[in-house]
């Protein structure tokens, strides 16, 4: 359980995330994922890499039990540098980066699906933003990037979720598959990519980041200073000790 990465022939790196019950990573995880991406692009035998992940969904997000449970500000200072960390690593990684996404895409989720190269989906995969309803801000950079401006605002104020079928319509999830296919599908396009030149593969994914008209990086990090306003506020602990109250009951 974890972090795991498998180098398959042909060029494809797999990077899997299973961390029960809901691949709500803890800090270590976050850096762990942002690792294990970064060097996986790195190696020169990778010409693309898929994320995906087991178990009921794809992330949600930071694992708040463990902000909770600790005193000070150091989890949530490391939750926002782990998060940085990793949607930076996705995004920044040597080669493209493809998103398998089953099941809940929240919060985290949205930050690693709206920051790779491509996503591929399974049917009943679902994007949202709860972060009004746990007292902090961000990823709304990365979701900007998957729906239009408004929409992106309207799941911002209410919380509300979007269908992988909705994001095939505004053409940010390339494919829409049975859930028992999704690997499989990942891996179609995985293949088409890794047989390509891989210099030229590379330099393609230079070339793109250098022309995105955001900074990702800079524009989440503002986002990520809102998050640390609220807290100090008290509206952070007070929505994130509702939410494991309700866990616990």
């Amino acid at each position: 359980m974890g972090i795991s990465t498998r180098n398959h022939g042909g060029g494809i790196a797999e990077v899997v995330v299973d961390a029960p019950p809901v691949n709500a990573l803890t800090v270590a995880g976050w850096f762990e994922l942002a690792r294990a991406v970064r060097e996986a692009g790195r190696d020169p035998r990778t010409h693309v890499v898929v994320l995906r992940a087991e178990g009921r969904g794809f992330n949600a997000g930071v694992d708040i039990k463990e902000m909770q449970a600790s005193t000070g500000h150091d989890a949530l200072v490391g939750a926002n540098r782990g998060c940085y960390a990793a949607f930076a690593a996705v995004y920044e990684c040597e080669v493209p980066v493809i998103a398998a996404v089953h099941g809940f895409c929240l919060g985290g989720g949205v930050g690693l699906a709206g920051n790779a190269d491509i996503v591929v989906a399974a049917e009943d995969a679902y994007f949202g933003l709860p972060e009004v309803d746990r007292g902090a801000l961000g990823a709304a950079t990365h979701l900007a990037r998957l729906v239009p401006q408004q929409l992106m605002r309207a799941m911002v104020y209410t919380c509300r979720n979007v269908t992988a079928a909705e994001l095939h319509d505004f053409g940010s999830v390339l494919e829409v598959v049975p859930r028992d296919r999704l690997r499989e599908a990942a891996f179609e396009v995985a293949s088409q990519i890794a047989g390509k030149d891989p210099y030229v593969i590379r330099r393609a994914k230079e070339a793109l980041n250098g022309i995105d008209p955001i900074d990702v990086k800079r524009s989440y990090r503002f986002e990520q200073g809102f998050t640390f306003e609220l807290n100090l506020m008290g509206a952070g602990d007070r929505h994130r000790d509702a939410f494991v109250s309700e866990g616990a009951r």
